[in-house]
């Protein structure tokens, strides 16, 4: 009987279908990049007065809101859809209030030529997806196909700001 019940506990620490390292759905996936602050520009796409100055904007308005807002550049995706890289960010670093859940995540992945706008469930009537697509098209793309990507990225900060500042 002792060894049965050896064998059990053996078969269930090697066929565990949930291991440590992707306990949850949204950590699958390639390693993320550490947040290094409100601004976190892996692709190299801000001069560091740009990001110092975005960086002042994001503290400012978590200052006077409590929204926690910060902007991600990264080289590439490796392989992962926007959508799905966001919410394995936005859920990793804790972006927003817990239980108000009021936090977004501007997304910038210039190999695949992609762009997101992460919302948390709190921000979600300032922020809807069809305001965030207006954001992007209207706002960011047009300064990214004049080669401006450190524009783009600031004039969208600015228009989410005017949106969920008040």
């Amino acid at each position: 009987m002792k060894r049965l019940a050896l064998s059990c506990a053996a078969l269930l620490l090697v066929a565990d279908p949930m291991p440590a390292t992707a306990a949850h759905w949204w950590e699958a996936g390639p390693p993320l990049p550490a947040q290094t602050g409100r601004v976190t520009d892996e692709a190299r796409l801000l001069p560091p007065a740009v990001a110092r100055d975005i960086d002042r904007r994001l503290a400012r308005l978590e200052a006077t809101t409590g929204h926690q807002f910060v902007v991600l550049t990264v080289p590439s995706l490796r392989g992962q859809r926007i959508e799905d890289f966001g919410t394995r960010v936005g859920r990793s670093w804790g972006v927003g209030r817990k239980g108000i859940d009021d936090g977004v995540l501007l997304i910038v992945a210039p190999n695949e030529r992609k762009v997101r706008i992460e919302v948390g469930y709190g921000l979600e009537k300032a922020l809807s997806d069809p305001v965030c697509a207006t954001i992007i098209r209207d706002t960011i793309l047009p300064r990214f196909r004049k080669g401006d990507m450190a524009g783009g990225i600031s004039a969208g900060v600015n228009a989410i700001i005017a949106r969920i500042g008040k």
